[in-house]
């Protein structure tokens, strides 16, 4: 039996997905190869550092360090989110945000994938500017913010039409 056109059009979004965890997953495996914890090295890159840290919390270290149990209750909660997320790619109608989810829940499945490794998350990525500290992230944070930013864009530009 033929999948009709609709079902293979939905399949490039499950490629940019397993493209982007893929993407993520790598990363954080040459972090771990090849950066010593907490030694911080300058990059190319203005503003950004490369420094390996483990969160075992949420988004800025928050509830970092809780034990065992918050860890897996943050993994239980991530991955009910992400099932979520990927059940509103498949109902969603438009592409742009079927892209946007695509990218939001491909930064979250690369955070449980390290999440269920060893009940951290690998972050390496030190936003530093003039000596002043942002946060340290990794890949999967980042496609995060991508796709929160453009699901933003795209609804303000739908109210300001």
């Amino acid at each position: 039996m033929m999948a009709s056109k609709e079902n293979l059009y939905n399949y490039r979004f499950i490629l940019i997905i397993l493209f982007l965890v893929s993407f993520d997953i790598f990363s954080k495996v040459i972090a771990n190869n090849n950066l010593l914890f907490g030694q911080s090295i300058d990059t190319f890159i203005p503003f950004i550092e490369l420094l390996l840290i483990y969160n075992s919390g949420i988004a800025f270290g928050i509830f970092d360090n809780r034990g065992d149990l918050a860890s897996n209750i943050l993994l239980i909660l991530t991955i009910l989110i992400t099932i979520y997320l990927l059940w509103m790619i498949a109902y969603e109608t438009k592409d742009r945000n079927k892209i946007a989810l695509s990218f939001i829940s491909s930064g979250a499945i690369g955070n449980v994938l390290d999440r269920i490794n060893d009940g951290s998350v690998t972050d390496f990525l030190h936003l530093k500017i003039y000596n002043y500290s942002f946060f340290i992230f990794n890949l999967a944070d980042a496609f995060i913010t991508i796709g929160a930013t453009l699901i933003i864009y795209f609804e303000f530009k739908d109210y300001l039409r």
